[in-house]
C-alpha cells in the first residue's frame, strides 16, 4: 500500500506572498486526491506517472509544466521505475492564491495592463513547449534565489503564465463545482452594482461568456433567468430598507436600482402583497 503526502498549506500572509518549493519525494509515495485554495505552478524535473485534474485521468512525463486553479481536485500517482539515481521523484512548484493576483493588479499598473480577472481560467493547462521552456527556466532560477529573488522572478513570470495562447487543456472542474463558483462570482457582482443598471450583455461579458450561454447557464442553475433574480435582489434589499432605514419610498426605490417609482410599487406590490409604504407600517407594527 502506498504512503500519502499531506497537501502543503499556503503559509501566513504576512510571512509570505506565495510558496516556492524544489520537492523531492519517493515515488511510492502518493499526493493523494486533494485540492487548495491556491494556483499551482508544476514543473516535473524527473520522473513521469499518472495525475488526475478536475475531470480528466492522463499521464504526465518529466519537462511537464503545468498549472491548475484554485479549488480544483488533484493527484499524482508517480512510476517507480522513473526515479533519478537517488531514487527519487522531483519538481519545483510555486503556489500563490488569488489574493496575490489581485495585489499585483492593484499595485503594478504594467501587470494590470496584462491580466484580466475575468480571463483567469477555470481549467487546470499544460503549456506547450516553447512557454514551458520560459517557466522551466524562471522556476529553475527561482531554485537559486532567496525570498526577494523569488519574489522578482514571480511578479515577472506572473502575466507570461496567464496571457501565453501556448497550452492546452488537461482538466475541467467537476461540472457541479464549476457553476457553483460561477453562481458565487455572478451573486457577488449583483450585490456590488444591484444600485445601478446591470444588463445581460455586461453580465455575460464578466463571466467570460456570450449572452445566450449565460442565460442557459444561469437558469439551469438557478431555475429562474437573471432578469428575475437581479429583480428579488433588488426587491429583499429595498425590504431591509424598508424595515430598518427612515428613508424615503422614493430614496429606496432609486437606491435599489428600479429607478421608475410606480414600476417599483408594482413590482413590489406583486411579489408580497403590498405597497412599500403598507409593508413599512406592517414591519413597524410587528416590531
Amino acid at each position: 500500500m502506498k504512503d500519502a503526502v499531506i497537501p502543503y498549506t499556503l503559509p501566513e500572509v504576512q510571512d509570505h506572498s506565495f510558496f516556492f518549493i524544489s520537492q523531492h519525494v519517493m515515488p511510492q509515495i502518493e499526493a493523494g486526491m486533494h485540492r487548495h485554495d491556491a494556483w499551482e505552478l508544476y514543473y516535473v524535473t524527473c520522473g513521469n506517472g499518472t495525475r488526475m485534474t478536475g475531470d480528466t485521468f492522463m499521464p504526465f512525463a518529466e519537462g511537464d509544466v503545468v498549472l491548475i486553479p484554485p479549488g480544483m481536485p488533484h493527484y499524482w500517482e508517480y512510476t517507480p521505475d522513473s526515479a533519478d539515481s537517488e531514487g527519487e521523484i522531483t519538481y519545483l512548484m510555486v503556489a500563490f492564491s488569488p489574493e496575490f493576483i489581485d495585489k499585483c493588479i492593484n499595485t503594478f499598473p504594467e501587470i494590470k495592463r496584462r491580466i484580466y480577472r475575468e480571463n483567469l481560467p477555470d481549467d487546470a493547462i499544460r503549456y506547450g513547449p516553447a512557454s514551458a521552456a520560459v517557466i522551466r527556466r524562471a522556476l529553475t532560477a527561482m531554485s537559486r534565489l532567496d525570498d526577494m529573488g523569488q519574489l522578482c522572478e514571480m511578479i515577472r513570470l506572473l502575466p507570461f503564465v496567464f496571457t501565453t495562447s501556448d497550452h492546452t487543456l488537461i482538466g475541467r472542474p467537476v461540472r457541479i463545482e464549476r457553476d457553483i463558483r460561477r453562481i458565487r462570482e455572478v451573486a457577488t457582482y449583483v450585490m456590488a452594482n444591484y444600485s445601478h443598471r446591470i444588463t445581460l450583455d455586461e453580465i455575460a461579458s464578466h463571466m467570460g461568456m456570450n449572452r445566450s450561454a449565460f442565460c442557459s447557464f444561469f437558469k439551469r442553475n438557478k431555475g429562474m433567468t437573471f432578469s428575475q433574480f437581479l429583480t428579488l435582489y433588488r426587491l429583499e434589499t429595498a425590504c431591509g430598507l424598508l424595515r430598518d432605514s427612515r428613508k424615503q419610498v422614493s430614496e429606496i426605490c432609486f437606491a435599489t436600482g428600479f429607478n421608475d417609482l410606480p414600476h417599483f410599487n408594482r413590482v413590489f406590490k406583486k411579489r408580497y402583497g403590498l405597497s412599500p409604504s403598507r409593508f413599512r407600517a406592517s414591519a413597524k407594527q410587528t416590531l
